[in-house]
């Protein structure tokens, strides 16, 4: 009988173990979730923070505007790989850019914004597609590849595009880390947009060559414009 009872005790003792294991679980779980990464956004100064998926290695983009003041202008430093728009004497932003590689050089000299277009197509570089929209040959240049029979030219997208000369010009698109364009002044989207939407037609815009620099390899870019036929550009 005794036995019996010690038995019971026992058990009695083990059912309040696993009780109090219940119980801690879910503290344990909340625990865990509490150490999760959050989603990561890129910041800037001033508080300004552009939404990103991904890592593009760019620390040196931003954009600090408080309205109205002297004219608007920018300015492009080959050397530099940035590009800078200011308000009068004040910089509001800056930006990292890819501009042409090299055969595709972009032209230094004083320029302005002579159109303006959010969503730019390309009329020589792209791809030829089927019927069903599949990619048959990438990457093309329209006016030396051969169409392949059955297919039709799709040019590449430039979106947010500020034309400043013949097929020249600012635009959404990505960037590997070094000049890689077909002459064009490739930006990230976020600030592709900004400096489309505060640089009216006629603004200013200096294309200077300075000494070249070391570029880092860190792309720069965003979703849905690092395709190949983003990397293209007329």
């Amino acid at each position: 009988m005794r036995a019996a009872c010690h038995s019971i005790a026992k058990g009695g003792n083990l059912l309040g173990f696993f009780a109090k294991v219940l119980l801690c679980c879910p503290l344990l779980l909340v625990g865990c979730a509490s150490n999760r990464e959050p989603a990561t956004r890129a910041s800037f100064p001033s508080g300004n923070v552009a939404e990103q998926s991904g890592q593009y290695g760019d620390d040196v983009s931003y954009w600090d505007d408080h309205g109205p003041g002297g004219k608007p202008r920018i300015v492009i430093d080959l050397g530099e790989q940035r590009a800078y728009f200011y308000r009068g004497n004040e910089m509001v932003g800056v930006s990292v850019v890819s501009t042409g590689r090299e055969g595709y050089n972009t032209p230094p000299g004083d320029f302005s914004v002579v159109e303006k277009d959010p969503t730019h197509v390309s009329s020589i570089y792209g791809d030829y597609v089927d019927r069903s929209g599949q990619v048959v040959m990438e990457n093309v240049d329209a006016t030396k590849d051969s169409r392949p029979r059955g297919t039709v030219f799709r040019g590449a997208p430039m979106p947010y595009f500020l034309r400043i000369r013949g097929g020249i010009g600012m635009h959404a698109g990505y960037l590997p880390g070094y000049p890689a364009s077909h002459g064009c002044i490739r930006l990230p989207k976020y600030m592709a947009i900004r400096f489309f939407q505060n640089a009216a037609v006629g603004t200013p815009v200096v294309i200077r060559q300075e000494p070249p620099q070391e570029y880092g390899s860190n792309p720069v870019g965003d979703e849905g414009y690092q395709s190949l036929t983003s990397l293209i550009e007329r």
